[in-house]
């Protein structure tokens, strides 16, 4: 079978998932009366996907176009979800690196593209959203091949086709339309689709290699589970042919794993897995029947059991602690709720999700929490912040922490991990964006000019700097703030950070929050909740204008001593309060608070609840 293996590959937001929608309905993949052919976004299936607008798990498809079998591989444009990203690249032939006519090359087309020079992967570049009103074409395709040389690591990397493309539109030309943005009902070019692209795979992308004759083997690229089968372990076929009812083992570093049969073989068409008898080298497959398969693993022939190279993926940079829920409130609203079902939970998550790490006790059970403590590791607070919310729509409850950041010892120095920041921000605001970053101790390495009249900025900061960065540049940019960034390099740790939050305001005794009490806390600040909030002694309700914290009765009703002269004197107006998202509550976070999530709720509180004792373990201790 004539078969091409293809990744796409983009920053967050610069159009890959909409791509492979137009790629799929115009390759008559599905029937004119199937559902897909009326939706977007087909293939972020994901709750939280569809809610946040960005991928976050790399999801695999195919179409049949001239008679040659073309396997789509649609990965993750966040930063953070780059371990998704490369594990899923090893899959490909080749990749459509995808950047937006607007905005031009961003951070993470910067480490995708990195990561497929690395794999000797053949790119084609897209030069999408080109009917954007401020798109500028030149300065996006000259700061691309600027990328390319920058990047490169031979001479034949710099030699690739541009295409251009409306997405949304389900267009696409192999030179730019005289128009150069073709948008409107008279464009000359209203009937052009896809089809430049999809011929340019066909003969850009090089067809994988071929080794029937050779024994079985597969490098196991991602995991998914049946309710009936079990796991499936998706991946290309490097050699041999897979035959449904064939013996075959895993093998990792260590050796053979488990010795076993391939149960089921399916092969993508689609949104559809279709179950075949065999499959040859250089497609992508999914294989039931090895239970103990993990990512990773090779799936060989007994005859020749040899693995594969392992799939490098970068290191974690950040930590957060996670707990079972301990408020007064515990156990009210979730399913799951002692530390026991979070552990199996996160185990379970970590065979799939690779570039997330658990702490464990080295002296305790393998895999056992640390003094009830999971301490887990992943690739920024996004990343982090998504499993929680999956573990909350679950049913889970638990309690979170501060993310705390990755040091690790070079060469005898201690180091932390530096990012490159960058803000497109309003110009009116661009002052204001770098005097607060500066005052995390980062530096502006770059300062330009948007087609949009929009400054974007450029900065060198820790990632310990970035922790709870972007609610304040929403707040102090009006909300035209956004951030990208991306890892750039270890560095020897720097000096500590200021506190830059106020204190907050804190729930001096337990009860029902009262209009009367959140009028006396907004006289005192923010507050975090509406009236009518069941509230627990320690809870914190909202934001203090000092610095210092302040406990507050918000569940004080008003004495009514005696009558009053106007119904008016009765009514309190309240601010409506500031509702805070998991990622927002997460970055708002110091050492000594946390994070109460249930299915129903998120709670701000102090990890000392009782008032005295947080007051004692303020004061320093007394030395001999």
């Amino acid at each position: 079978m004539n078969i091409r293996n293809v990744a796409i590959i983009a920053h967050v937001d610069h159009g890959k998932t909409t791509l492979v929608d137009g790629l799929l309905k115009q390759s008559q993949t599905f029937r004119t009366n199937e559902a897909a052919m009326t939706q977007d976004l087909i293939m972020d299936s994901n709750d939280q996907e569809r809610e946040r607008g960005i991928t976050i798990l790399a999801k695999n498809t195919a179409i049949n176009y001239k008679g040659v079998k073309i396997n789509i591989i649609d990965t993750p444009g966040h930063a953070d979800f780059g371990g998704e990203v490369e594990r899923t690249l090893s899959m490909a032939d080749g990749a459509i690196l995808l950047i937006d006519a607007q905005e031009g090359p961003m951070p993470q087309t910067k480490f995708v593209l990195k990561k497929a020079f690395g794999l000797g992967l053949k790119i084609m570049v897209v030069i999408n959203k080109i009917d954007k009103i401020n798109a500028d074409i030149p300065k996006t395709i000259d700061k691309t091949y600027d990328l390319f040389l920058e990047l490169a690591t031979d001479d034949a990397q710099l030699d690739f086709p541009v295409y251009y493309a409306i997405g949304r539109s389900g267009k696409a030309w192999d030179e730019l339309p005289p128009k150069g943005a073709p948008s409107g009902p008279e464009d000359e070019n209203l009937e052009a689709n896809l089809t430049p692209i999809l011929d340019g795979i066909i003969t850009h992308i090089p067809e994988p290699v071929k080794n029937d004759e050779a024994p079985l083997q597969m490098l196991v690229s991602a995991l998914e589970y049946d309710t009936f089968i079990g796991k499936h372990a998706i991946g290309k076929i490097k050699g041999g042919i897979a035959k449904a009812g064939m013996p075959a083992v895993l093998v990792n570093e260590s050796g053979v794993a488990e010795s076993g049969r391939i149960e089921k073989i399916f092969v993508n068409l689609g949104l559809k897995k279709v179950e075949v008898s065999e499959a040859a080298s250089g497609d992508i497959v999914s294989i039931a029947g090895l239970k103990k398969v993990s990512i990773g693993d090779t799936i060989a022939d007994p005859s020749n059991p040899a693995a594969l190279p392992a799939i490098a993926i970068e290191e974690p940079t950040l930590n957060i602690s996670i707990y079972a829920n301990t408020s007064p409130f515990a156990g009210r609203e979730g399913k799951y709720v002692t530390a026991r079902h979070l552990h199996d939970r996160i185990v379970k998550e970590l065979e799939t999700n690779v570039s997330m790490r658990l702490a464990t006790d080295e002296n305790g059970p393998k895999g056992a929490p640390v003094g009830g403590e999971f301490i887990l590791s992943g690739r920024g607070e996004l990343h982090l912040s998504v499993f929680i919310e999956t573990l909350r729509r679950e049913g889970y409850e638990l309690q979170a922490g501060k993310p705390k950041i990755i040091t690790k010892e070079i060469d005898g120095v201690v180091s932390e991990p530096v990012e490159e920041l960058t803000v497109d921000v309003a110009t009116d605001s661009a002052s204001a964006v770098i005097g607060e970053i500066n005052k995390r101790r980062g530096i502006l390495m770059h300062q330009e000019e948007n087609s949009d009249g929009s400054t974007r900025l450029v900065f060198e900061i820790t990632t310990r700097g970035m922790l709870g960065l972007r609610n304040i540049l929403l707040t102090i940019s009006k909300g035209t703030a956004v951030m990208n960034s991306i890892f750039l390099r270890w560095d020897k740790i720097g000096g500590a950070i200021p506190k830059l939050r106020n204190g907050v305001l804190i729930a001096f005794l337990a009860g029902k929050a009262v209009s009367y009490g959140l009028n006396i806390a907004q006289l005192r600040g923010t507050t975090f909740i509406p009236p009518n909030t069941d509230v627990y002694a320690g809870m914190i309700v909202g934001l203090n204008q000092r610095e210092d914290d302040l406990e507050i009765n918000i569940c004080k009703e008003k004495q009514l001593t005696n009558m009053r002269a106007s119904s008016a004197d009765q009514i309190t107006v309240l601010t409506p309060p500031t509702i805070l998202s998991l990622e927002q509550c997460i970055d708002f976070l110091e050492d000594d608070e946390l994070l109460e999530v249930t299915p129903s709720n998120l709670r701000l509180r102090k990890k000392i609840l009782d008032s005295n004792l947080r007051i004692k373990a303020r004061k320093p201790k007394a030395t001999a």
